[in-house]
């Protein structure tokens, strides 16, 4: 998870046509003004506009495109910073526009250039690069970058946190990576178009986005587009992105995929985070955090409407769970820790990373929520990814189409009505004392312990004896459960003892109940036992 000639011919020479265009051409209304004063109708930019170019690009073979010079991929991460978009050539800074758009400039890992352009009044204005919309800082080229150069990407700012402060607010930056912010967020995880054959062994296949158009909000309005042409060896795709900033920003997606080939392996919606170490995990000795991680767990509301909570893991090795589902209502890769004393890092902020919550826009039938986890040995690398794989295949020739919303929160509480209220905030194990273990008479017995909080919780922290857990697991034993009040927390610890063959793998599944009723989510929890 980590990312010819005849295409490149022809992406040049569109370009260039273009350029020259809008250098000549003047726009009113829905005429363009030829030189010479010559009028001629052009069919409004649209949504189906992109989908065509999809669908015609499927047809094609795939050509990778131009690269950025050599002098740019070979900069360094400290010199690519140094290429920043100078804030006041900054575009959409019409009166009255509450947004700033700024590019990203080749180098380093981002080579592939990708044309913007920005629609009004129905036409489609590419923006010409230029050396002066950069500050270089210490870099020098000679001779100077060609106007043919393209963007890596864009980034767009808006008055998020504060009324005349503009923010941060989406980025658009390698391959088909994306990332949002809500208010008083910092960038943490990141969304992607779409995932191809993910943790296969023939190879991960990264799509990416080639062409954006972006469309500013009527006036006074809030609601900006943005249109993404999607292209890979196996698949093209046409985007439309409707971003509504906020509290909890939230952008809502649709999509139309065409296949050249069969795929594999196809995630939907995929999302991109980094597991370091947790309360479940030790932490390194050299390392004085007490934990470092972009999300703490994948949540899961299904179609059934069950909602699972699956701590996340920085494992051995590459570990892949599936979580079988039918019209899945929602998922997403959650930082519910929200505590600075439990991280103690100024300069990176955990605890305010967001969550990134995905919500199916109409039925997606029948699939799974795939999980995957590679082991990483620091924080630098986003080892975590969950998408959702449908049963259907993409095949060539049937194109596919769907839509989901994705919000940045720092809670999920404003989207999940109907969770049963108890929430797990804390996953501990451990082996038994020599005295805990002579009550089982077996060593090799492992005792966990999960707190759930919220809900009903704190009513029964004065008669937890009111309130069962229920674990279970496919294979081994549950020896022995109890519950405590967590005044802590106001809620419940949930404990119960596991013993499992040596060697064996399963999923552990517990949750709390007071009579019939349910009162928290489902934890789920992979346990391998060693020999």
């Amino acid at each position: 998870m980590m990312q010819g000639r005849c295409w490149q011919e022809m992406e040049r020479s569109t370009l260039m046509r273009r350029r020259d265009f809008f250098k000549t051409a003047t726009i009113l209304g829905g005429h363009v003004m030829l030189p010479g004063g010559l009028a001629a109708q052009t069919p409004a930019f649209a949504f189906d506009s992109v989908i065509a170019r999809a669908r015609a690009l499927s047809q094609q073979g795939f050509q990778p495109g131009p690269q950025a010079p050599d002098n740019l991929r070979q900069l360094g991460f400290d010199a690519y910073r140094d290429l920043r978009f100078r804030r006041d050539r900054a575009l959409l800074d019409e009166e009255g526009s509450r947004y700033r758009l700024q590019m990203f400039h080749l180098g380093f890992l981002y080579t592939r250039p990708v044309s913007v352009s920005i629609v009004r009044d129905g036409v489609a204005q590419p923006i010409t690069y230029r050396s002066d919309l950069f500050d270089l800082g210490r870099n020098k080229f000679d001779p100077p970058l060609p106007e043919t150069l393209g963007f890596a990407g864009f980034r767009l700012h808006y008055p998020l946190n504060q009324p005349k402060l503009f923010d941060e607010l989406i980025s658009f930056l390698g391959a088909s990576y994306f990332r949002l912010l809500g208010r008083g967020q910092r960038y943490g995880l990141s969304a992607r178009g779409l995932a191809i054959d993910t943790a296969v062994s023939s190879g991960e296949e990264f799509p990416s986005f080639r062409e954006f158009w972006i469309v500013p909000p009527a006036p006074g309005g809030e609601q900006i587009m943005i249109y993404a042409l999607l292209d890979s060896p196996s698949v093209t795709g046409a985007y439309a992105f409707a971003l509504y900033p906020g509290e909890a920003s939230q952008l809502t997606v649709q999509v139309t995929l065409f296949a050249r080939k069969p795929i594999r392996k196809l995630g939907l919606a995929p999302l991109s985070s980094m597991f370091f170490y947790g309360e479940n995990q030790s932490r390194p000795a050299t390392d004085y955090r007490p934990k470092v991680h972009d999300s703490d767990g994948l949540l899961i509301h299904t179609g059934a409407g069950e909602w699972i909570w699956r701590p996340l893991r920085n494992p051995n090795g590459l570990a892949v769970s599936a979580f079988l589902d039918n019209n899945m209502r929602g998922f997403g890769l959650v930082q519910r820790d929200r505590a600075f004393d439990h991280y103690q890092d100024l300069d990176l902020r955990y605890e305010a990373r967001p969550t990134y919550w995905i919500e199916p826009v109409g039925a997606w039938g029948e699939g799974h929520v795939e999980l995957i986890e590679i082991p990483t040995p620091d924080e630098t690398n986003d080892n975590i990814s969950a998408f959702w794989v449908p049963r259907s295949e993409l095949k060539v020739g049937e194109p596919i189409s769907f839509a989901y919303r994705l919000r940045a929160l720092m809670s999920v509480s404003n989207v999940d009505v109907d969770h049963p209220g108890g929430r797990v905030v804390n996953t501990f194990s451990k082996r038994l004392l020599s005295h805990e273990a002579a009550e089982h008479n077996d060593p090799t017995v492992r005792r966990f312990l999960i707190d759930f909080a919220g809900g009903e919780l704190a009513y029964f922290m004065r008669a937890p004896g009111e309130v069962e857990v229920m674990p279970s697991a496919p294979s081994g034993q549950i020896l022995r459960k109890f519950v405590i009040a967590n005044p802590d927390i106001a809620g419940i610890r949930a404990v119960f003892d596991f013993k499992a063959p040596p060697n064996s793998t399963t999923d552990l599944r517990a949750y709390l109940r007071a009579g019939d009723k349910t009162l928290s989510e489902t934890w789920i929890y992979p346990w391998r036992q060693d020999g």
